[in-house]
């Protein structure tokens, strides 16, 4: 197993050797550098414009973080495990092109009737579909000892592609149902509040909340850290090492699809190139959450306020008119940062 005492001491020693006496106040500062940063941008953003700082938009700009933070969460515990997942965005696409395809109706042709399945039917199917593609990667990483870098990058272009099929480059339309069929509801997912509350920002809460108890009240919490943090250690201590990979794609996969429910659900329609680049912001908001890419240090809660982070960053960038090619410079300087803190934090030796 991974001694955590040992990382903590290994990481301090590298960050006090930088910085000397200052050291306390830069530990603090680079602990909760995330909740800062978000603190920052509000601030910032609300000088620079009067419609920011509005609860009305903070609900809407939270709205927008959860599809990213879904996505974020799945991402978080496939770093966890010393691994990546870059096909969370075509899963997503193609959970929503599944969805879609499902509410537009599928025809049985030996039984020459078309079938409308209810919406909690078409949301279990798609959820399956994607907790399926990232077994899937969990089993080439796991038990083929393919990469996790190039199973999930052939994820990425087979899932797009058969979205791309499923719809023939097409969008599906009006997902909203018809009463005299009952497949009517999918949009509540996107446009319906609970006290005020959107139900993408409600089902982003309910998840991260289970994903921090399982990690930190569980023993697969235990296993995913200590796997993470040393995977030959843990084997030796009995840690069921392959069915924890597989089971973390397993959850990135579905998270994708919960995502691409909530994005498709917010949009009434499915296109197949939805999610497309989603992965790297994922990625960007683990990493800004002050998760190691070497495995074994995250959390939930730092992931949230990454997630948080980077959405509200972007929103605050279009409320103040700034070009969205300037957004992705933006993105990508805070992604090169982040990861640059996590280095000086960790003292260059990640979470190993």
């Amino acid at each position: 197993m991974t001694d955590v005492t040992t990382d903590k001491k290994r990481a301090s020693g590298g960050a006090a050797a930088l910085f000397g006496e200052n050291f306390s106040i830069v530990h603090v500062l680079l602990e909760g550098r995330a909740f800062f940063a978000l603190i920052a941008i509000i601030i910032t953003f609300s000088m620079l414009s009067t419609n920011y700082a509005t609860i009305g938009n903070f609900l809407i700009m939270a709205n927008h973080v959860a599809i990213f933070g879904l996505l974020a969460i799945g991402m978080l515990l496939v770093i966890l495990n010393g691994g990546i997942d870059l096909s969370v965005g075509s899963v997503l696409g193609l959970s929503g092109v599944f969805a879609g395809f499902l509410l537009q109706g599928v025809e049985l042709q030996w039984a020459g009737v078309i079938f409308y399945p209810p919406v909690w039917a078409v949301v279990v199917l798609t959820v399956a579909l994607g907790a399926f593609v990232g077994s899937v990667n969990g089993v080439l990483i796991a038990y083929f000892k393919v990469p996790a870098f190039v199973a999930t990058l052939g994820s990425l272009y087979v899932a797009r592609g058969v979205a791309l099929l499923m719809t023939n480059g097409l969008t599906y339309n009006n997902l909203s149902g018809d009463p005299s069929l009952g497949n009517t509801g999918f949009d509540w997912l996107g446009f319906n509040r609970i006290a005020g509350v959107p139900i993408g920002v409600i089902i982003l809460a309910v998840i991260a909340i289970a994903t921090g108890l399982m990690l930190t009240r569980s023993a697969f919490g235990r296993w995913l850290y200590s796997s993470g943090g040393n995977e030959n250690a843990a084997e030796l201590s009995g840690v069921p090492v392959k069915r924890v990979k597989i089971t973390v794609y397993m959850l990135s996969g579905a998270c994708a699809a919960i995502a691409g429910l909530v994005l498709s659900s917010q949009l009434t329609s499915a296109g197949p190139t939805a999610g497309f680049t989603y992965e790297l912001t994922a990625i960007a908001a683990v990493v800004v959450g002050g998760a190691s890419l070497m495995g074994g240090r995250g959390t939930v809660r730092g992931t949230m306020l990454g997630a948080f982070v980077i959405g509200f960053l972007s929103d605050g960038l279009v409320i103040i008119g700034v070009s969205s090619y300037w957004q992705t410079v933006f993105t990508g300087a805070v992604i090169v940062l982040a990861v640059m803190l996590n280095s000086i934090q960790y003292g260059g030796k990640g979470g190993r």
